[in-house]
């Protein structure tokens, strides 16, 4: 539910797939590990009942469920639960929220394939589609996603927006977790920094109490790959600043199934009757 909060306030959510949490450092992410000291930047560990696969881990971000509760456990989510535990632009939407949806190349998240679309509602909802399978496509799609989104953030302000960004997690897959892992990282990176750069260019931007969860959903093996429990693949993170956290603070979110609640919590309550 979305919980009490004295002024208006918006949330921004990026979720950047398969990011490796050791792979955070002020040499490779220096955006988000500066955004971290701002706020908080913490490991969180894959509940040993989610598969490691990005449709389950996703999935129990967005909505607050488990595996148990959600019913999806792969990268096809045909035969979920989600319309018993929505995800949280759905719930914001439904609350008579602007909201956005912003997707980069990974269809069942917004789209009604593969089970699909994770997210039911969005007020406002962009797909980028990958133009064909390689590493340069999947980068210029990230880019084209974040530079659509910026627009929209920085113009219409909506209440809460959840943009995904997906090269990291296929440069994983298809060349391991090398230098080329580590370049798309760092375009990642900057990536934040572009939707951070928008959401504070607008001119209420002090009075709008924006608050920024930056996450991942699992890591990578070194020759790339995931779906086993190894440290490096069971490993995600998340990272947040805004209103009501403090600078530099212990993380409270030590498991994915509380990024929803914190979302919702610093999102504040819902519009009341008109």
């Amino acid at each position: 539910m979305l919980l009490s909060a004295p002024t208006l306030r918006h949330v921004l959510v990026i979720g950047v797939d398969g990011v490796r949490f050791d792979l955070l450092s002020p040499e490779v992410t220096p955006v988000i590990w500066d955004f971290g000291c701002d706020g908080f930047l913490g490991p969180v560990p894959i509940d040993e009942t989610t598969p490691t696969w990005s449709g389950p881990c996703w999935a129990t971000i967005v909505t607050g469920a488990g595996v148990d509760r959600h019913g999806i456990t792969g990268n096809d989510l045909t035969g979920h639960r989600l319309a018993e535990h929505p995800d949280f632009v759905t719930v914001a939407t439904r609350a008579g929220l602007p909201t956005l949806l912003a997707v980069t190349g990974w269809p069942p998240l917004a789209l009604a394939e593969d089970g699909g679309p994770l997210f039911a509602e969005a007020a406002r909802r962009e797909f980028v589609a990958v133009a064909e399978v390689s590493l340069a496509a999947w980068d210029a799609a990230d880019q084209d996603t974040t530079e659509l989104a910026a627009r929209i953030l920085a113009e219409d302000g909506p209440r809460l927006a959840f943009v995904y960004l997906g090269a990291v997690d296929f440069t994983g897959h298809a060349v391991g977790a090398g230098a080329a892992y580590r370049e798309a990282a760092r375009a990642a990176d900057r990536r934040v920094g572009r939707l951070l750069a928008a959401v504070r260019s607008r001119p209420g931007y002090a009075e709008e109490g924006w608050t920024t969860v930056v996450v991942t959903d699992h890591g990578h093996l070194d020759q790339g790959g995931h779906g086993g429990r190894e440290p490096e693949v069971a490993t995600a993170w998340v990272a947040a600043a805004g209103p009501g956290i403090p600078r530099g603070g212990p993380s409270p979110v030590t498991r994915q199934d509380q990024v929803a609640p914190l979302v919702l919590g610093a999102l504040g309550p819902p519009p009341g009757p008109g």
